[in-house]
Parts: structure tokens; sequence; C-alpha cells
């Protein structure tokens, strides 16, 4: 028997990055791309290699390139490290696992290493499909931390709660990481809110900007453990961002959410050491006057436009870049 189990990528609306911080965010979901597990009986558990970890190239250039594109590692590693969690998660609630094998395949089209959430898609849509073969709930709340603790303990990638949180609960969702609630509860606080409130999105993204969210967080998580004024400063900043928007949002004002969108870049800005060319990608939006932010931790933008009219002069300031412009579905 086949099961198939799948996650989709997600954008950070507001607040990002301080739901690694103790911070609050919206994230929505991007039903566009997708990653998708299939898994089914066999006599041995077998992990089946995708064309993200091929190890064959035409040439020097098209490994060159591979690399660029996703990196050195594909979603073997991904796999074996959600396998083990769910392993340690059923062990330590003393749930016995059938002794079942199993094959498992993934494909994804979630562009790679852009800010999308590729690898916890990857890791959201493992997880679901174990519990299905297994025969094992996770309870809701929970699937997002089992999920962050593949990255964080397994794997040492430096990530926040939120791409888990939005990829388990789909749609629009207020996410309220604050101390306070985080120690009480083990989990954050999850307002899911109507897509309907929202504005007209877009998403732009280009792909020789890719780079691992390990890279990009390091430094400014060593700042906050430091106890850098700034840094904390900020990351209270983007939780103020965040709840002014869901107060919006919740008000039927969606509308004026850009601007806020805007201050979340530029307060991010002012921290980060950011490549001229997300700066170009968020500037090229603004300059027919949509709002713009980073949709994750680089490589992708996400802005609201008011009409057809705009989103035609978005096409247009995009036409002739590598920038790839979409519509969420979410």
């Amino acid at each position: 028997m086949a099961y198939e189990a799948s996650a989709f990528a997600r954008a950070g609306l507001i607040g990002n990055p301080s739901d690694g911080y103790f911070g609050k965010t919206i994230s929505v979901i991007v039903r566009n791309f997708a990653a998708k597990v299939s898994l089914y009986e066999n006599r041995e558990l077998e992990i089946v290699p995708s064309f993200q970890d091929r190890s064959k190239y035409a040439s020097l250039r098209d490994l060159v390139q591979d690399v660029r594109e996703q990196g050195y590692y594909g979603g073997i590693r991904v796999m074996k490290a959600t396998i083990r969690k769910f392993v340690d998660y059923c062990d330590a609630r003393g749930i016995e696992l059938r002794p079942d094998n199993f094959s498992i395949r993934y494909r994804s089209n979630i562009p790679r290493r852009v800010g999308l959430a590729g690898s916890s898609a990857l890791v959201t849509a493992t997880l679901r499909g174990l519990m299905e073969f297994y025969e094992v709930d996770i309870p809701k709340p929970i699937q997002p931390n089992v999920s962050l603790s593949v990255e964080t303990q397994e794997l040492g990638i430096s990530a926040g709660l939120q791409d888990r949180v939005i990829q388990v609960y789909e749609g629009c969702v207020f996410m309220d990481f604050t101390r306070s609630i985080m120690e009480s509860q083990g989990h954050g606080g999850y307002e899911e809110l109507t897509p309907d409130l929202l504005p007209h999105l877009f998403i732009a993204y280009r792909t020789d900007l890719a780079e691992g969210s390990e890279v990009f967080h390091n430094n400014i998580r060593q700042r906050w453990l430091d106890g850098d004024p700034e840094i904390l400063r900020a990351m209270e900043d983007f939780a103020t961002y965040a709840q002014v928007v869901r107060d919006l949002l919740v008000a039927g004002r969606g509308s004026e959410i850009g601007p806020w969108m805007d201050q979340n870049f530029d307060r991010r800005r002012s921290i980060y050491q950011l490549d001229p060319r997300n700066i170009e990608m968020v500037e090229g939006a603004r300059s027919v006057g949509a709002h713009a932010k980073f949709a994750g931790s680089g490589g992708a933008i996400i802005g609201t436009y008011e009409d057809d009219a705009m989103w035609q002069r978005l096409q247009e300031a995009f036409s002739g870049t590598p920038t790839k412009l979409i519509q969420p579905i979410i």
C-alpha cells in the first residue's frame, strides 16, 4: 500500500525573523510549490534519491550550476533526520511502532535556497507520511516542534518555528512566540486568519541568490545570545509589526498593511548585510508603488499591490531580469 503526503512552500508576511527569538510573525502558505513524499511497504527501509541528490553530471559547469542552485546537500539527510526524530518522539512517549519497513522517495518543485522553506516543507511532508504509515497522531501544535528539532538538533541549522507552523496549519496564521507562552505550553500561540482578509499579494524570487538559511542566520543568533541590545530591540520591533498587521487584518483593514511590510524590510536591512540583488528586488517593487519585504532568509520577496494596473507595472519592472514573479495561491 502506498502513502502520499505533501507540504507547501511558505512566505513570511510580517515579523520574520523574530520567530526564533520569542517574537511574533504572520505567515502564508504558497500552494504554487510543494514537496511531496511517497512511502510504500518494502522488505528493507530504503530512502530513494531524487534528482536533487544526483552525483552524475554532464560537465564541470553542470556540477557548479547544480551546487549554486541546490547547495551541497539534497533531501536524503533531511529525510534521515526526520525519520530519526519521529522514532525519538515515539520512543519518548512509549508509542510502539510496528516492525514494517518502507521505501520513501520525494519530489519538490519549491525553488531551493531562496527563503521559501523548501527544506522544512520536505521535513513536514516526511513527518506526515510517517504519521500516516505508522498510524501515529502527533498533536497539531506539537508537529512544528518535532519538525524544528530535525533541523536545529540533528542538522545544526539555525531556524525558528514559523515555517513549520504554517506548513502544518496552512492558510494564513498569526504566531505568538512570546517567551511566557512558549514556556507555559511548550509551543507558541497560533491564530488562524481568514486569507480573504489579505490584500493582493505577489512573490518575486531569483535563484541566483541561493543561500542556505544556516549561513544567513548564524551571526545574528550569536549576537542575540550575547544580549546585543541592537539585536534585542530589532526583534522586539519585528514582533510589534506583526501584532499591528494582525490587528489591521482582523479589523478588515488589510489594504493598510503594506507600509508595515516596508518597515519590516528596512529594519532588517539595518542589522543585516544584504546582497545588493536582494535590495534591487525590493526597490524594483517599490518603484511602481508596491510594498515589499523578504519572504524568508533572502532570495525571495513578498509584497502587496493595489490593482491589475500595478500588477502590470510589477511585471514590467522585473521583465528582462532573473526575477520570477507570481501571485501566491494561499
